[in-house]
């Protein structure tokens, strides 16, 4: 059944821009860049409770930047593996200061957003024509949300929002439920449920132990992360043995710190790890709950205990990943950071049975971070460090992207892959981005296969597969590059 919310990548353009410039009307254009990444994110939930995906959702995120902003350039591959791996809904760093300054000014910008925001996902929603009751459940959950927050600040009553209920066109299983993400990935306690609820109340499965081993034992390089992460799982799995057969069970703790560069795969052994702990019996669920400083600092003070604490909540029962969690102590003492660390030391004490807290990020902030709180440091005993992949590592993750997403490479290029990438990691620097300026690369060059090819008048499927020697660069750097490599 139609719906009236289906808009073309252009009108969904304009109708983004009018509701955006209406709030940067009353809130400030300062926060055009918080708006887009934080609607992008939006955007990947909402559709992850969606009937499908096509190239519709991708032209439509990337309909989502504001007035002089850039425009975005996902593909259906990257946004497809983004849905998948979705979070649950966080109000934006922004928004719990927007409440505060409303509080004081008897101003309504906070409802104004919820409004916008409202709006735009609805659009969003009927990309496919099709407006489902998960996808209006989520619209709703995430007005509800902000509400709250706008209640809880004292901010006075706005005009109400649309009700996303009253715009459902049919009752499709959403994408998760059709294409089950892997084991170990989680997108909060919500979204949990409401599949549980879809699937007859049936309990999750737990992950399965060969298959999680057998990814650890797949992913590139990390030979030394892999045999510390074997030997944390001997260990866990002993004390469950002892703890079953009525032994003592000296205390462990199963808290981490991942040391190293960003791109090194950290996040991928951290999914890998919480399911293998639920594997085992060690927690309940085994999702992965990542986050940064954003997700776990608000704007005033009280406010971060609360975000945190629900951020905690989503993570019980599996493993919460702090990622440059060196930002939480680098404010100085009056920082709200340092509230989010007391939180969630809190919350490993008492929730020590049932989660497991991994913090990450570069090695020299990272010691600082630990020896800023006495609890830190004694709460994390267990280091990983992840050390920069090198040329021939590059070369076999960019090979697998190009496998994964169905591209080969010529015999010339075949050749020239292993200098390109042998020189990338001789030429690295402190801001090497590892395995990201791989994919990085990757999708660059899909792009200049794009253009190479819009040029031929009938390119045959070979040449849609295939990679040539002039992908690897732009045309004005590729001769550069080329003598530096003779």
């Amino acid at each position: 059944m139609p719906t009236q919310w289906k808009r073309s990548p252009e009108e969904l353009h304009k109708t983004y821009i009018a509701n955006t410039e209406a709030f940067y009307r009353a809130a400030g254009r300062g926060l055009a860049e918080q708006m887009d990444e934080f609607c992008v994110s939006c955007a990947l939930q909402l559709f992850s409770r969606g009937s499908s995906l096509t190239q519709e959702h991708a032209d439509a995120v990337n309909a989502l930047y504001s007035k002089g902003r850039p425009k975005p350039t996902w593909l259906l591959w990257a946004l497809t593996s983004a849905v998948g791996e979705s979070g649950a809904f966080l109000p934006p760093l922004f928004f719990w200061s927007l409440t505060e300054q409303d509080a004081k000014k008897g101003t309504d910008c906070s409802r104004v957003f919820i409004r916008m925001l409202t709006n735009i996902l609805l659009c969003l929603a009927a990309v496919d024509d099709d407006v489902t009751y998960s996808e209006a459940e989520y619209i709703t959950e995430c007005a509800d949300k902000l509400s709250a927050l706008c209640d809880g600040a004292g901010v006075k009553k706005g005009k109400p929002g649309l009700r996303a209920a009253d715009f459902v066109t049919s009752a499709e299983p959403s994408f998760l439920e059709k294409n089950p993400p892997k084991a170990a990935v989680s997108n909060g306690p919500a979204q949990g449920q409401e599949q549980a609820k879809t699937a007859g109340e049936t309990a999750p499965e737990k992950p399965d132990l060969d298959t999680l081993m057998a990814e650890l034992d797949s992913l590139v390089g990390l030979e030394t992360v892999k045999k510390d992460v074997k030997s944390m799982m001997n260990l866990v799995k002993v004390r469950q043995l002892r703890k079953d057969n009525g032994l003592p069970v000296p205390p462990l703790s199963l808290h981490m710190v991942f040391l190293g560069n960003p791109g090194t795969g950290k996040t991928t052994v951290a999914r890998l790890i919480s399911g293998l702990y639920a594997a085992i019996g060690a927690l309940s669920k085994g999702q992965l709950v990542e986050v940064d400083r954003s997700g776990l600092v608000a704007g005033y003070v009280g406010q971060t205990a609360i975000k945190t604490q629900e951020v905690i909540a989503s993570a019980l029962g599996g493993v919460l990943f702090i990622d440059e969690a060196y930002s939480l102590a680098s404010g100085g003492e009056n920082d709200f950071g340092r509230e989010a660390i007391e939180t969630v030391l809190k919350a490993m004490e008492d929730h020590r049975e049932d989660l497991v807290v991994i913090v990450a990020g570069y090695t020299g902030p990272m010691e600082k971070f630990l020896s800023s709180n006495p609890g830190l440091e004694s709460r994390f005993n267990k280091y990983i460090f992840f050390d920069d992949y090198d040329g021939k590592e590059l070369n076999a993750i960019f090979h697998m992207q190009c496998k994964k997403n169905g591209y080969e490479l010529d015999e010339e290029a075949e050749a020239y892959s292993q200098e390109f990438f042998a020189a990338m990691y001789e030429d690295r620097d402190g801001n090497f981005g590892n395995g990201r300026d791989v994919r990085n690369q990757f999708e660059d060059m899909v792009v200049r296969q794009a253009d190479r090819l819009a040029a031929m008048e009938h390119p045959t499927k070979e040449d849609l597969v295939r990679f040539t020697k002039q992908d690897f660069l732009p045309e004005e750097e590729r001769e550069e590059k080329l003598q530096s490599l003779e």
